[in-house]
């Protein structure tokens, strides 16, 4: 990656500053940083300031701009939702007219927008949820300021609205009206439902092909979807979109650089937003988000990055790309950014259907053991002291658990549970950024959920690009233990570019691991279907990503029953 000096000198700049804030017994999300010092500190204040764009001031002070200065449509970027509650859903959307744009302030531009073509001001946004898609009932109206500091992004939270109810709304700004969407607030937290169909959604390099998949996820008939991470890819795209090889139109540079800088960070969310795939499945459904590394960089774990770095440089980028990824998803306020920390492991109840546990294994876990990759297991990866969840949200996990009622206890995280060796016979190797990296956490998160008594557990997981169905067994080293739930994999987006249906290593990875019942390599999606008595997946894929347009078909379908956990062919 190449940036220019003056950047390089700020990152610099704000690491040392941040190094002011450095604690050896640090706890918490970053684990050499105390949060306090961090944000206390005058040096450290200084680095956060530079990592978020955040005035001193407060937001609130901002001078307001006259709406007849927004000339060409604000909304390219679409609209979102999604964190739906009984009473409430959050509303997303952000205003960018000219959204490959960098702001003011930018040592590669001289304008005076603050970015995406937007004046340096708040702007006035006023926002409608209705009954119906031509808005003649409306359930609700209101108005929201779109800062500058949050890149004029807005996140609205209605509330009083019905339970289990689709809705439909939009945004005004000045003359510009946004396109509508469509959502879909949760049932009421005792409510008997009888069914509930979700998909699960995960990485979606922009430069490895088109988003097609999500053209065919906006028609599937679903009450939300699961972003399972990596939203984005921090790599380079260069002016022809990578494999989307464009021929009637050309890239700016700026997107053919790493992002490390918030600018970059939110430029990088402009070029992944404006896909009109994407805006197309964010329109039609209630979105649920967690994210995974690429967010950031690949494979960090907590404050380590993969080029070692110092941490306290590090978590400066870290703070910048965490403030993007708020800004430009549908997530409450609670989610917002603390600087180099962000709350994002979250609880969200279906009536006495489901209750989803939403993991973030990216921001509290122990560095890789034997320095990433695949290893054969050994003393340290099987260190009782590992952890993939931090010690925090493992409680937060197996606590809730005990007090749930739900029929189906679903986890939507990132990287594989279930074990997955890549040989038959003693010199197998697992991957150390998945869970087999981190045995004895997998071991106290299956034996917290045995002693909660979940008889219903569902993995849902992102991060690998290709489908996988798995049997969670209580001891993955016998193939007759007890089965303790089901895993769900789904593919990527299109990551990987197209994939095929059997990839080279198929076989062996199907003999070397017996609890694993279906593996496809193409790209798609996963839609699951709860009601009381089974839980059904449907494996969807696309035969190619590197052309637009692509049908998409079946490969695949298990349900696993309730009360006897274990995958059948549906």
């Amino acid at each position: 990656m190449t940036h220019p000096a003056a950047y390089e000198q700020q990152i610099r700049a704000a690491g040392a500053l941040l190094a002011s804030a450095v604690q050896p017994t640090g706890t918490g999300a970053a684990a050499h940083v105390g949060r306090r010092r961090f944000l206390t500190a005058t040096g450290a204040a200084a680095a956060l300031a530079f990592a978020t764009n955040l005035p001193g001031a407060g937001a609130a002070y901002a001078a307001e701009a006259d709406t007849r200065q927004i000339t060409e449509n604000p909304f390219t970027l679409g609209v979102a939702s999604g964190d739906p509650q009984p009473g409430s859903v959050v509303l997303w959307t952000r205003l960018a007219p000219r959204p490959y744009e960098p702001g003011w302030g930018s040592p590669r531009s001289n304008a005076v927008e603050s970015g995406g073509g937007m004046p340096n001001a708040r702007v006035a946004v006023r926002w409608e949820v209705a009954y119906d898609e031509r808005f003649t009932r409306l359930a609700g109206r209101g108005r929201a300021d779109a800062h500058p500091e949050f890149n004029h992004s807005v996140h609205i939270e209605p509330t009083g609205l019905a339970p289990d109810r689709v809705y439909y709304y939009r945004f005004r700004a000045g003359s510009w009206i946004s396109p509508v969407g469509r959502t879909r607030t949760a049932p009421a937290r005792g409510a008997r439902i009888s069914e509930l169909k979700l998909a699960a959604v995960s990485c979606q390099a922009y430069h490895d092909g088109y988003f097609t998949a999500y053209r065919h996820l906006a028609q599937e008939d679903l009450d939300v979807v699961f972003h399972l991470g990596d939203y984005l890819y921090e790599y380079p795209v260069g002016a022809a979109g990578g494999a989307r090889n464009y021929t009637d139109r050309k890239l700016p540079a700026l997107f053919n650089r790493e992002t490390v800088t918030l600018e970059d960070y939110r430029l990088r969310y402009a070029l992944y937003r404006s896909d009109p795939d994407l805006q197309a499945a964010h329109a039609a459904h209630p979105f649920i988000v967690t994210w995974d590394d690429h967010e950031v960089e690949n494979n960090y774990a907590s404050d380590i990055s993969e080029d070692n770095l110092p941490p306290a440089e590090f978590l400066v980028r870290r703070a910048a790309a965490y403030r993007a990824y708020w800004e430009n998803q549908p997530l409450r306020r609670p989610q917002r950014p603390n600087g180099p920390d962000a709350r994002l492991y979250r609880r969200l109840q279906f009536g006495q259907l489901a209750q989803f546990d939403i993991l973030d294994t990216r921001q509290y876990r122990s560095d890789q053991a034997y320095g990433d990759g695949w290893h054969t297991p050994g003393p340290e990866s099987e260190d009782p002291k590992r952890t993939l969840t931090g010690a925090a949200q493992e409680r937060w996990l197996i606590d809730g658990w005990r007090q749930s009622t739900a029929r189906w206890n679903v986890v939507p995280q990132q990287v594989t549970f279930s074990e997955r060796r890549n040989a038959t016979g003693p010199g197998y190797q697992v991957s150390m950024d998945a869970w087999d990296g981190y045995a004895a956490s997998r071991a106290r998160v299956l034996a917290g959920a045995e002693s909660a008594g979940v008889d219903n557990l569902v993995v849902l997981t992102g991060d690998v690009h290709v489908h996988y169905a798995f049997d969670i067994k209580k001891d993955f080293k016998d193939p007759d233990s007890r089965t303790a739930g089901v895993e769900f994999v789904t593919t990527s987006i299109a990551s990987g570019k197209d994939g095929a249906d059997k990839p080279a290593n198929w076989a062996t990875y199907m003999a070397a691991n017996p609890h694993m019942k279906f593996y496809n390599g193409r790209r798609g999606y996963v839609t699951v279907t709860l009601d009381q008595d089974t839980a059904r997946a449907d494996y969807r894929t696309v035969s190619a990503v590197t052309t637009p347009g692509a049908p998409v078909a079946t490969a695949a379908s298990f349900v696993s029953e309730a009360g006897d956990p274990g995958l059948k062919s549906a």
